[in-house]
């Protein structure tokens, strides 16, 4: 009895001692891995960076992680020298294949979510002039680009100054991003001398998205435009 009873004590201190092992040498991971990620430009800043899944050391020695979850806020993405900041940003990456040395890391699968604030967003549609013919003529009280907010499921609201601009529908195609349908308002299409004027559709390409993954979804929401990520072999590291 006392020779099971030792046997036991031993296997569970053991057990102890290679689940801290374990955890330690993942932490260790986590830290290499955010710093390489930062390095390799895939991120504008050090994200932080969990691996998931038990035994940690098991999945060293195969050199393919099950899952691998990045977060960060305040990254930037943009159009050119156009950039804004991407908030909340989190993404899950499925079949993760490293080197050695954490030098380079390709993922299976990822997909991922963020979001641009309706004030950040308007930084990235061109300004008032461009827009709306003979703007010079309304009186914007200082305005120059078109004000954002949530217009319903798909929508966005805009006005220009003191003069509503309507709802338009927001889609994506690849990394690119179009908001169509804005339209002056009567008073304001009257004052710029032109009739019922429609706006014409506005895109925008955003660049160095994170974690090399690509624009899936856009979707309006209360606080502003939430962007979807996926991505499939892509090159995270290297």
């Amino acid at each position: 009895m006392r020779g099971w009873l030792k046997a036991t004590i031993g296997v569970v201190v053991l057990s102890g001692v290679l689940v801290g092992a374990d955890r330690i040498a993942v932490g260790v991971a986590e830290d290499e891995a955010a710093d390489q990620i930062l390095k390799s430009g895939r991120m504008s800043r050090k994200p932080d960076v969990s691996i998931e899944g038990f035994p940690f050391l098991t999945q060293v020695v195969s050199r393919k992680l099950d899952e691998v979850r990045i977060s960060s806020d305040g990254l930037t993405v943009g159009e050119g020298k156009d950039e804004v900041a991407l908030h909340a940003f989190r993404a899950t990456l499925s079949g993760v294949e490293v080197s050695g040395n954490m030098s380079s890391a390709t993922v299976d699968r990822g997909s991922g979510s963020g979001l641009i604030t309706y004030a950040d967003l308007s930084r990235l549609l061109p300004p008032a002039s461009e827009l709306v013919p003979n703007v010079g003529r309304l009186s914007l009280g200082g305005a120059t680009r078109l004000s954002l907010s949530y217009g319903g499921p798909g929508k966005i609201r805009a006005s220009l100054g003191p003069f509503p601009v309507g709802d338009a529908a927001v889609h994506s195609k690849d990394n690119t991003v179009t908001v169509d349908g804005f339209r002056l308002s009567a008073m304001a299409s009257l004052l710029a001398g032109v009739s019922d004027q429609p706006l014409d559709p506005i895109s925008f390409t955003l660049s160095e998205l994170p974690a090399g993954l690509n624009l899936s979804s856009v979707t309006p929401q209360e606080d502003g435009l939430q962007l979807g990520f996926d991505g499939e072999d892509v090159k995270l590291i290297g």
